[in-house]
């Protein structure tokens, strides 16, 4: 008898041993992964999904695959968005973009006088980049919807 000793990777340990994820369902790498490609925190950022590690680590310790399975559709809906800072005009008047919403397909506008509002891109008159300042988090509970 012969024994062979592998080492494999902490993928490939869940793969073998985990059941169930967070989200109650079965491993995505126990059940339709084949192929583990990597995930980035660009990916969680994006998605604006919690940074805690606690929370996007998966059963491997690693970020979580299903992570990746938005991103494509995040950066396509993303490319149709005008870029946070610049400056745009709308029928409420000409202020600066402050934030995202991309899976709502809106953006937050800020007005010079410290007004806010948000509006679908179809509401946008015209768009002119500008390397504004980017948004403060304090701010952010002071949008009109």
């Amino acid at each position: 008898t012969r024994i062979e000793m592998r080492q494999i990777g902490v993928r490939d340990e869940a793969k073998l041993l985990a059941d169930y994820g967070d989200c109650g369902k079965p491993v995505c790498c126990n059940t339709h992964l084949t192929r583990m490609p990597p995930v980035s925190m660009r990916m969680a950022k994006l998605q604006k999904t919690t940074l805690d590690p606690s929370k996007i680590s998966g059963r491997c310790g690693r970020l979580k695959c299903c992570l990746r399975y938005e991103f494509d559709t995040y950066q396509a809906l993303e490319r149709d968005l005008p870029a946070v800072g610049s400056r745009v005009v709308t029928p409420h008047g000409q202020g600066r973009i402050l934030a995202l919403e991309v899976l709502a397909r809106k953006v937050v506008v800020e007005f010079e006088d410290r007004r806010r509002i948000i509006i679908t891109p179809d509401e946008i008159l015209g768009v002119e980049k500008s390397t504004a300042r980017p948004p403060r988090d304090e701010d952010d509970d002071r949008i009109d919807r």
